[in-house]
């Protein structure tokens, strides 16, 4: 992977629209990476949430379905280990909801390109990261405005 292919965090609730939602505004965050504009990072935990919120019933998903669902990400995803603790992260105590904190934690780890995130408690985090915390439409909207980055 070239290392000049941005490597950006995605909450939850925009991996599961991408994946999930062919015909909505998010899914073209799943055209973007698998077109290798951007490389979704994850770690164990954020995978394991993503995991989780897909087996919710409101989805109506069989295991299989979750199985099929997943390789329209891991094959372009990069997984890490999160290593870094909350208490190197002097701005968390701005964080209102503690599920938020390894986002966080692996955006900064890794000093990726971007969190993008439609999350209150995270974009009240903007004035505070050292990293950039954007909503998917200013993400969208800057890969859209760049020339190809080939991965």
């Amino acid at each position: 992977m070239n290392s000049s292919c941005p490597r950006v965090v995605l909450d939850t609730n925009c991996m599961i629209s991408a994946l999930l939602f062919s015909h909505g505004v998010l899914a073209q965050l799943r055209t973007l990476w698998q077109e290798k504009k951007f490389v979704p990072l994850l770690c164990p935990s954020t995978a394991k949430e993503l995991i989780r919120v897909l087996c919710y019933p409101k989805f109506k998903l069989s295991p299989e379905d979750i199985q099929e669902i997943l390789k329209d990400i891991l094959p372009w995803a990069e997984v890490v280990e999160l290593s870094l603790s909350p208490t190197e992260v002097d701005y968390l105590h701005h964080l209102k909801d503690p599920k938020d904190t390894d986002f966080i934690l692996l955006s900064e780890q890794e000093k990726v390109s971007a969190l993008v995130s439609g999350d209150k408690h995270l974009l009240e985090l903007r004035p505070h990261a050292s990293v950039s915390i954007m909503l998917p439409m200013e993400f969208i909207e800057l890969l859209s405005g760049t020339s190809p980055i080939q991965c």
